[in-house]
């Protein structure tokens, strides 16, 4: 009975939250997942958005202990895109039909102001395409700049809301200074993302409810999730994978609470693992956001990962014909 009248509130306290979070039953959790998609087919319609993931720097100033691009990881092998290659990869995906495009990167000073400008100019000029950027913490002026360009979104994850947590896993306490940054990056005129790792060590249902609580205070427009996986050469390589279950519960959860975010979900997309971005769209996410990288030659090693941007080389039509059948399945 609880959680049927759980499930069917508007305004979900945090042990509400908590209480959905520990559902352990198959069929609780069922319940759970069916009302979130519901909830996103009613506030979201039955669309689903396709991004395209342009990755396009593991450099990183950033020395945060989960992560393999930690600036102290010396054992991974570092690349960087070129301005012209970033730009040849977003003009791949729109060629694909996918016109919202994310530029991601480390914390990497490399692209200056100026660079990232252009690199944003240049794709926007010629296309309807929504530029989201996901390049770390960076400064003001530089976020006004970027806006002006054509960028309308800003995804910059808080990681958790858990103060102490945050000091543990980034060996500082800066999370309020994060939180200053996407309240910058409102003012300036982003639609803001931010979102949470699941499953660091140490973390708990209560951690989840409060970084759900977080995005909601912030308003954010978009909440990303991400599973904590062990990365070899990190202080945390011995830890134990998150539950991937737990994530799929907390994308649900939060889209009770967040009724008209953007949820994305992440595939590394190939024509072997389109199950792998459907088992998320049932659970309240909106939007898949695909990293065509494995699709692309040369990316096993980072040091020549630029030609994977030359669209000769690579089966378009294959592509195509890929996304076309996950696209036939979303709207289905």
């Amino acid at each position: 009975m609880k959680l049927s009248e759980t499930l069917n509130e508007v305004n979900l306290t945090r042990e509400d939250i908590v209480f959905l979070l520990k559902l352990n039953s198959p069929v609780d959790i069922a319940c759970l997942l069916e009302r979130a998609d519901l909830v996103r087919k009613e506030s979201r319609s039955r669309n689903i958005d396709l991004h395209g993931l342009v990755k396009f720097s593991n450099h990183c100033e950033e020395n945060c202990y989960y992560c393999k691009s930690r600036k102290d990881n010396f054992s991974i092998k570092r690349y960087r895109l070129s301005a012209d290659e970033i730009i040849e990869i977003a003009k791949l995906y729109l060629s694909l039909g996918i016109s919202n495009v994310i530029l991601y990167s480390g914390l990497d000073y490399y692209y200056d102001t100026d660079m990232v400008s252009y690199i944003i100019y240049s794709i926007k000029k010629d296309s309807n395409v929504s530029i989201t950027l996901s390049l770390g913490e960076r400064k003001f002026d530089e976020y006004k700049a970027w806006r002006i360009a054509g960028a309308e979104k800003y995804l910059l994850r808080h990681k958790t809301a858990n103060r102490l947590l945050f000091s543990m896993h980034h060996n500082r306490d800066r999370l309020l200074e994060r939180i200053n940054h996407l309240e910058m990056l409102k003012r300036s005129g982003y639609k803001i993302g931010t979102g949470c790792i699941v499953g660091l060590p140490s973390q708990t249902e209560e951690d989840i409810a409060d970084d759900i609580l977080l995005c909601k205070r912030l308003g954010v427009e978009m909440v990303s999730f991400s599973r904590f996986l062990p990365q070899p050469f990190t202080p945390y390589q011995n830890k134990n994978i998150g539950s991937e279950i737990f994530v799929i519960k907390a994308i649900a959860v939060a889209r009770l609470v967040l009724r008209d975010a953007d949820i994305p979900t992440y595939i590394i997309f190939n024509s072997d693992n389109i199950n792998d971005g459907k088992k998320f769209l049932n659970n309240g996410a909106n939007i898949l956001s695909m990293n065509l990288t494995s699709q692309l030659p040369d990316t096993k090693d980072p040091k020549h990962i630029g030609p994977y941007a030359n669209n000769n080389s690579i089966d378009v039509s294959t592509l195509k014909e890929n996304i076309q059948s996950l696209l036939t399945y979303l709207a289905s």
